[in-house]
């Protein structure tokens, strides 16, 4: 029955007012109440949907906080969960509120936007209390878009979820910005990250082909077991036609939502709207204000982030970034104040930023190996391009050094965004050498190491993985070795290939 909005209520709740603008903008930004439909929304639903209805019905946390990079479909999935709740469920309408907190300046001058919004909600349009409608069975649905943006967006939050019962999505695209009020919203809240598509949500978006996960979405214990991962190398086998069709056009236009979903406009067009949307509007929007309202300096960002992308996969060490920013800004900036910069690109998801492995509560020494989000970004913002499938890079064979880092950049990004792994790197130490990733489970650690090339020397090229193998401290059942093809045998039992088209089928 749709809700009486003439219906009297109490006074606080008639004092309630909102700027003008501010009304018209949620009424425009909300359709539905009138019924009229939202945005024309792509049909393709990511991994993320399902996981996030699922959690915005749990009763395990009243807040569902989804984050990740610009661009990667976060307020696509804010819509497409409203119209499956309207049009599938049979949720009324005007119990659904949508908020983008993106610089709205009508939101300027008004106390606890959060709260005046959700009351304003109550009043005109729910036509009742919050908790009057969570005990009718009818509780309404709010979803605040990039909420990070409101200086006191967490406190506000966990007033109106501890004193009113409502199921609550938030999205976030500043990582630094949500931990940040994590401690405020202890126990109230449940996470969710979505990074750029997955090989096989490109397999479904470009072929409306549909690949089961090997890897089941919440627990590591098959990570474990050699014979997952030597599954995946099968499986990987099984759908080799569609997973190297898939993986070609990852490697020729990366993963972002808007490359692979419109493949009709050339890569020049796509690299200057990633350029814009996704890397200036991160460094000039999310980042230009440090602590206490400081300006963060734009052209230092960007120089960081350019050295990012020229390192992507190695760990370069404090001098090579301050050399090379002396060189391109004709300044002496310290090197405390470049790490703090690439920590904020870290916090906006463009980056990775693996430790090395500690071990025994004593980290190793060595650099934060840089990886990108999305190896498109650095094509767009270098405008260099490539390559990462077999054909294409053998006809480019100067480039393969550099795809090997690529490469590397890309199975840290993919391994970094498994829920509640832990990941790190194994620098070189005396006589131990260099391990690309090191993947802690519980007491026991599985090394991987990734030669990105056309033949595999089986003595050579597992040198790290068996040094680490054999040091019984670093308790390692096995080891990983990533390649280029899947044509690899190893005849030491305890290392598993699996070619890097393969790995990135497995979650």
């Amino acid at each position: 029955m749709r809700a009486n909005v003439e219906t009297p209520f109490r006074d606080v709740f008639d004092k309630e007012r909102l700027p003008p603008a501010l009304e018209e903008f949620l009424r425009s930004t909300n359709p539905w109440w009138e019924g009229k439909p939202g945005p024309l929304m792509p049909p393709y639903h990511r991994w993320v949907f399902h996981t996030t209805l699922r959690r915005l019905h749990s009763s395990l946390a009243p807040v569902t906080v989804l984050r990740g990079p610009r661009q990667v479909g976060k307020t696509t999935l804010q819509q497409q969960v409203i119209a499956h709740l309207i049009r599938d469920k049979g949720v009324h309408p005007n119990r659904i509120l949508q908020v983008q907190f993106d610089e709205i300046e009508s939101l300027s001058g008004l106390i606890d936007p959060i709260l005046a919004i959700g009351r304003w909600f109550e009043n005109r349009i729910l036509g009742r209390t919050f908790n009057e409608a969570a005990h009718a069975g009818e509780p309404a649905y709010l979803f605040f878009d990039e909420v990070q943006n409101l200086s006191d967006w967490a406190p506000q939050l966990k007033a109106l979820v501890d004193h009113h019962t409502a199921k609550v999505l938030v999205t976030g695209s500043s990582a630094l910005r949500i931990e940040a009020g994590r401690d405020s919203l202890a126990g109230r809240i449940t996470q969710v990250e979505l990074g750029t598509l997955l090989l096989r949500e490109i397999a479904g978006l470009r072929e409306g082909v549909t690949l089961q996960p090997a890897l089941p979405e919440n627990g590591l214990e098959p990570l474990l077991d050699p014979d997952f991962w030597r599954g995946g190398a099968a499986d990987g086998l099984a759908n080799r036609s569609i997973r190297d069709r898939c993986f070609s056009s990852f490697s020729e236009r990366g993963g972002y939502p808007m490359s692979q979903g419109q493949t009709d406009v050339p890569w020049a067009e796509v690299a200057g709207h990633l350029s814009e949307t996704v890397i200036k509007r991160a460094i000039q929007h999310d980042l230009r204000i440090g602590s206490r309202g400081a300006k963060r300096d734009t052209l230092l960002l960007e120089e960081v982030f350019r050295l990012a992308c020229r390192y992507a996969g190695q760990a370069p060490g404090q001098a090579v970034f301050v050399q090379e920013i002396k060189q391109a800004l004709h300044s002496n900036i310290g090197w405390n104040r470049i790490l703090s910069y690439l920590r904020f690109l870290d916090g906006a998801l463009l980056v990775r930023l693996v430790e090395p492995l500690e071990v025994r509560l004593k980290r190793k020494k060595g650099n934060r190996k840089v990886c990108l989000c999305d190896h498109g970004l650095r094509a767009a913002w270098l405008q260099e391009k490539i390559p990462l499938d077999q054909a294409t890079l053998e006809a480019s064979p100067h480039l393969h050094d550099l795809a090997g880092h690529i490469a590397e950049s890309v199975v840290g990004y993919f391994l970094s965004g498994i829920p509640h792994l832990d990941l790190a790197w194994f620098p070189e130490r005396g006589a131990e050498p260099e391990v690309d990733y090191i993947l802690t489970i519980g007491e026991k650690r599985i090394p991987l190491e990734i030669k990105y090339r056309r033949r595999i020397d089986p003595h050579r090229d597992t040198l790290g993985l068996r040094a680490f193998l054999e040091k019984t401290v670093y308790n390692a059942p096995f080891g990983i070795l990533v390649t280029l093809t899947d044509d690899v045998v190893i005849p030491d039992p305890r290392i598993v290939p699996i070619s890097l088209p393969s790995l990135l089928l497995l979650r």
